[in-house]
């Protein structure tokens, strides 16, 4: 089957698609997008965290087909967000918070922090601690202890505040 769908905004299309094929296969091995990780295949992780239609979720479980029609935001395109288009390259505020706070270690489990975190920013500019924990709750750090990247997500609402 052809899968045809717009990620990071611009349209798409993957063809000779098996019914079976996660849109984590469809985007990492079909489109050249290698960000979201494949670890657990199970949701359990999310390392392959992606927003489909704006909604973060483990696209290791949403089948390719499930896609169609529909827009996708990886951690490739966080920085071309609609409104929040970066000059010269520049990363998401997200993404530079987690560089500027250490919260990138070995860097797998990263992408689907992002995404998830961006995501919640959007939603809440001003989150507590428990709002982050909670919005992170389904992504997993072996190499952190998550503190670096509580530190980072709250240095991304601070900056979101005073652009503001």
């Amino acid at each position: 089957m052809r899968v045809n769908l717009t990620v990071n905004g611009r349209p798409q299309q993957a063809d000779d698609v098996w019914e079976g094929e996660s849109l984590l296969y469809v985007l990492r091995e079909r489109l050249g997008l290698p960000g979201s990780k494949n670890a657990c295949e199970q949701g359990e992780c999310g390392s392959c965290t992606v927003r489909l239609d704006g909604v973060p979720v483990c696209s290791c479980l949403v089948a390719a087909g499930q896609a169609e029609g529909r827009e996708v935001v990886t951690v490739e395109g966080l920085a071309d967000l609609a409104g929040r288009r970066a000059e010269g390259g520049e990363l998401a505020p997200v993404q530079q918070a987690f560089i500027d706070a250490g919260a990138v270690q070995c860097g797998f489990c990263t992408p689907g922090l992002l995404v998830a975190a961006d995501e919640m920013l959007e939603r809440n500019p001003n989150p507590s601690d428990e709002d982050i924990r909670e919005a992170l709750s389904g992504n997993l750090c072996r190499c952190t202890g998550y503190e670096k990247i509580m530190d980072a997500v709250r240095l991304a609402a601070a900056r979101q505040q005073e652009a503001v």
